[in-house]
Parts: structure tokens; sequence; C-alpha cells
């Protein structure tokens, strides 16, 4: 995240323009652009496979009202800042309400790959602590995304002539068939794969044929072509490592190649040159504070009136303020249907930057020991 951005305008742009018009010649976008749009359409496929469906049932009563908190307080405190923010910093002509929505949701999502891989690294994923950071990361971005599916649709339907009934019939249907006919193929798919003991080429020719399928389904009926391809990769099964097997074989070609190819494209976005003077920084400043209070506010309060200590509600309160790439897969969004500016997406990635870096140090300071577990007998 910090190279892309240091790529762009923002540092290599203005200290050395030459290379950065050598690196990056104008001519050359078109094609990074649609690598790009490749690599994120498979991120979010990789992202609905890693949401497991069963961490959203049975965490306890701590699981559900940390879950119901980490997206609720920081939309509400994220939609309170853009109704301040709208006058201010939205582009010209862009319905409030609408603004609002996208800054609530914005300002809740968790990066549900980066907390997993947080977890993991510090061995805390098999413990109460890290489950229940899991299961409410998980409930993010299922809420998350379908709130950011719903602003999309209102945004987008009035621009491509479509009418809002009209997208959400085109909804239901592509709902009804990739549950009555992608679903139960997906099913026959696992099969297979169990017989074979392998992910061979045709199911992984297959696989990857439903998850673009799916991703220009949904931008054909006026949702982003992102919101296809994360809900494939939650209707995969889990049984018998299919979906283990896909990450595996997916997962270095999409974090080796293509993502960083959108890391660049987001930095050569960023511009933190916009953000002149103190008026502008005041406004990053106060977008970094909501994000961190809102989420970290939230979540620590939540955990702590269900049962937990504060040392335990405080180190969920940390990991669960980690936005990481899937913010700036939401920014991105934002920026591409015209709802935020170009000042207001350089602040949030700004936000999402430094939230993702103070993760790790904020719950080593809070949680020092990998091996501590939940002692709520409610948890």
């Amino acid at each position: 995240m910090i190279a892309g951005i240091l790529l762009g305008p923002s540092l290599l742009g203005f200290v050395a323009p030459g290379a950065a018009s050598a690196l990056f010649p104008e001519q050359s976008l078109p094609y990074l652009a649609a690598l790009s749009q490749v690599g994120v359409v498979l991120f979010m496929f990789l992202m609905g496979l890693e949401v497991e469906p069963k961490l959203l049932r049975g965490r306890g009563r701590a699981a559900v009202m940390t879950s119901q908190a980490g997206i609720l307080v920081p939309f509400v405190t994220g939609a309170v800042l853009g109704l301040f923010l709208h006058s201010r910093l939205a582009p010209e002509g862009v319905d409030r309400t609408h603004f609002v929505l996208f800054m609530g949701t914005a300002m809740s999502i968790t990066a549900f790959p980066v907390l997993a891989r947080i977890l993991d690294e510090r061995g805390l994923a098999r413990t109460g602590i890290g489950t229940m950071a899991l299961a409410s990361a998980a409930f993010n971005d299922v809420a998350g995304w379908t709130i950011l599916t719903v602003v999309v649709l209102l945004t987008r339907a009035p621009e491509v002539g479509i009418s809002v009934a009209t997208t959400l019939l085109g909804l239901v249907t592509f709902a009804l068939v990739l549950l009555l006919l992608v679903r139960p193929l997906l099913q026959r798919m696992v099969d297979i794969f169990v017989r074979r003991g392998a992910l061979s080429n045709d199911l992984m020719a297959l696989v990857l044929l439903l998850a673009f399928g799916s991703a220009v389904a949904s931008e054909l009926v006026g949702v982003h072509a992102l919101f296809g391809a994360f809900v494939l990769g939650v209707l995969v099964p889990r049984r018998s490592d299919f979906a283990r097997a896909l990450v595996a074989k997916m997962q270095d070609l999409v974090v080796v190649l293509l993502l960083p190819i959108f890391f660049a494209l987001t930095g050569l976005r960023t511009r933190v040159g916009l953000l002149a003077g103190f008026e502008m920084w005041g406004y990053c400043a106060l977008v970094l504070l909501i994000a961190i209070a809102g989420k970290f506010g939230g979540v620590s309060a939540a955990a702590r009136f269900s049962g937990l200590s504060w040392r335990e509600a405080c180190a969920l309160g940390a990991l669960m303020n980690v936005r990481g790439l899937v913010e700036l897969v939401i920014l991105g969004v934002g920026l591409e249907i015209g709802i935020i500016s170009p000042s207001l997406f350089t602040m949030m990635v700004i936000m999402a930057l430094v939230t993702t870096v103070i993760a790790t140090p904020l719950l080593e300071w809070i949680h020092p020991s990998p091996a501590a577990v939940l002692t709520s007998p409610d948890a």
C-alpha cells in the first residue's frame, strides 16, 4: 500500500516527474487498469472464499454484540461525518443521502483477509479473541458490501438509464440463478474434486469462468462487478478442502502480480498535494479520528458490556480497526462512480493506510500474550 502511494504523484511524480512518466506512460494506463480490474475481481472472489459462513453462527452474545457494534457505530459516526463533509468535499451534484451512506459504509469496513493474517502470524487464530474477531469481521464484510451494493445501485441506476425497480428485479433474477443453478454446479464440482483428489485444470477454468461470469452479470444489472465475484466466493462449498485448494492455486498470482498493479493505480489516484492548507489537513485528521474512534470505540465498548475484560475488549477493537486493501477497493468504487472527490479519496486512502499500519503495534501493546484466551463464560 505504501509503495503504491509513493510511486504516484504524491512522491515520485513530485520529485521526479520524468521517472514517473517513464514508469507509468499515459498510454499504458488503460491496460494497467484492465489488469488491475482483473486482479481486484479475483481478489474479491478470494475474499468471498475466506469468509466462513459458520463464523456468523453460534459465537455467543459477545460475538453478536461486537459484530453489530463493529458496523453500526462506525456507520453512524461515518454518516454524521458525511453530513458535515458533503457541502465541503463532495463532488458537485452528488446526492447527499448517497454520499452519507457511502461514508458510513467506508468507515464501517474491516479487512477480513488482513485481519486473518494478523491473527495467524500472532498465533491467535484459534483462540477466543481470534474466532470472535473473525466472526465479527465476517459479519462486517457481508453487511458492509450489502450496504455498498445499495449505494452503488442508487447512484448508478439513473446514470445508466435503468430504473431502481428494474435493477432490483435484475438482482433478484441474478440471486435466483446463483442459488438454483450455480450453487448445485459448485456442489457437483466439489464431488469431482473429491473423486480426483486434486484441483484439475478443467475445474480451475470452470471456476474462473463462473467468477468472471458472475462479475459481468452483476455489472449488467447495474451493480458493480466486484459484488458478483464476492458473492460467488461466498457460495463455494467449504467441505473437502475445495475452497482451500482454490485459494492455494490462485493466491500467489493475485497477490504477487495483479494486486501490486492495483496498488500502483491507487497511488496514481492519490494526490497528497490536493490537501494543501490547514483546512484540508484538518479534514483529513477529522476523517482519521472518526474512523479510529468509531470502530475501536464501538467494538471495545460492546465487547466490554458483553462481559469481556477491558484488555480483551480493547484487543478486539484494535483488530477490528484494520481497513487494508478492502478499504482501498471500496474507495476505488466510490471514486469510479463519482460519489467522492479526488481530495476526499486521498484522505480516505491515508486513513486506510494509517489504521492498517497501527493495528499490529496497538494489538501488541494491548494484548502482548499470543496464548491468551477469552475468560468470559459467555464467549
